[in-house]
């Protein structure tokens, strides 16, 4: 059997051990947020809506029979994962006239590619995508 120790290191022992571990958490909470900032979106709200914006209107008017066309659509879905889940949360943002257009265009693309996922967008959803996107884009702009 092991020999107790004093009280006294044994206090000293539980307090420095209690902080090395406290030490430890934060430090992989901060080498967990950094490694988590791999996301395309800059953090500024009127620049990420331009750039989302624009690129979903980059993926949409692909012919149907381009070779690139689905990795455009993996990356696409992958940015509206990234901007939703960045500004829905976000009361200074979800209810702007922007934000409402964005959501409705960007929800009815991604059920697209979840409901039809090796089908091109028919003609009249590109259309309205396109139009609603390029809403967003003039709204955020404006500062809607």
């Amino acid at each position: 059997m092991a020999p107790a120790l004093p009280l006294s290191l044994q206090r000293w022992r539980e307090r420095w051990g209690r902080t090395l571990a406290a030490l430890a958490l934060v430090g992989c909470l901060l080498l967990g947020a950094c490694s988590a900032s791999s996301s395309s979106l800059s953090g500024n709200y009127v620049d990420d809506t331009v750039a989302v914006a624009d690129s979903l209107i980059a993926t949409i008017t692909l012919a149907a029979d381009d070779p690139g066309r689905s990795e455009a659509e993996t990356e696409a879905r992958s940015l509206i994962n990234d901007y939703m889940a960045r500004y829905r949360p976000r009361a200074a943002v979800n209810g702007l006239a922007s934000f409402t257009t964005m959501q409705t265009a960007v929800n009815s693309l991604a059920g697209h590619y979840a409901n039809y996922p090796n089908r091109p967008l028919p003609e009249a959803l590109r259309e309205r995508l396109t139009k609603e996107l390029q809403k967003a884009e003039r709204s955020v702009t404006r500062g809607a």
